[in-house]
């Protein structure tokens, strides 16, 4: 079956995403989406450890260790970026003031509700992090993570199994197989990859998926 690799889910996301706005990248994946804004489009990168106007990872060789984002990767700073305080940050993401997150997620439900960052398993080790006032605090949440886990099961549920970081937040799912849309009369199934029907797809996902 034919996937998306990684970067091509990434510039999936960046492509949806509106001149102008204001954006956190959540940790993993979603610091892809840095990489692959369009050209000619304003977009303002947040990371809630103090860095407002983040640009794309640095180029090998030209890391400053002092400039990370919130997954302690290096990145680089556009033209009028700004640093301030953590409490600030989280201020900016708690009031309103962002437009979009990108989050991974372990689970998604078809409510819209968002699992991602803690399995439940006794080893495992919780990482909430700021998800979950990104999750409240902005004004749209999308979704980036493969569409199967490793064993094969679907990520986007019916109701998620793993503790909650916010309930009915997510509007948007991209995945490696289809992006979906979560809204009040069920999901949205568009975009699928090339040979992917969606009646293999609701059989994959175990879903009754709509097409767009």
């Amino acid at each position: 079956m034919n996937k998306l690799d990684r970067d091509t889910m990434a510039a999936r996301v960046a492509r949806d995403i509106p001149d102008g706005a204001y954006v956190n990248l959540g940790i993993g994946l979603p610091t892809r989406v840095a990489d692959h804004l369009p050209a000619g489009r304003e977009i303002v990168l947040h990371t809630e450890n103090g860095l407002l106007g983040m640009g794309p990872r640095p180029a090998p060789g030209e890391e400053d260790p002092e400039l990370i984002n919130a997954g302690k990767q290096p990145v680089t700073t556009l033209p009028g970026a700004s640093f301030f305080h953590h409490a600030d940050s989280f201020a900016m993401m708690r009031g309103g003031h962002l437009d979009i997150c990108v989050l991974g997620a372990f689970e998604v439900s078809i409510g819209g509700d968002l699992a991602n960052w803690h399995t439940g398993k006794p080893d495992a080790i919780p990482a909430v992090g700021g998800a979950m006032d990104l999750a409240i605090g902005a004004k749209r949440v999308f979704v980036l993570m493969e569409a199967l886990t490793k064993e094969g099961r679907p990520k986007l549920v019916r109701e998620c199994t793993y503790p909650l970081t916010g309930r009915a937040c997510v509007s948007r799912v991209y995945t490696d197989l289809a992006t979906f849309d979560i809204g009040p009369d069920g999901v949205v199934a568009r975009e699928l990859v090339a040979g992917l029907e969606i009646d293999a797809l609701r059989r994959l996902m175990e879903l009754d998926l709509r097409p767009a």
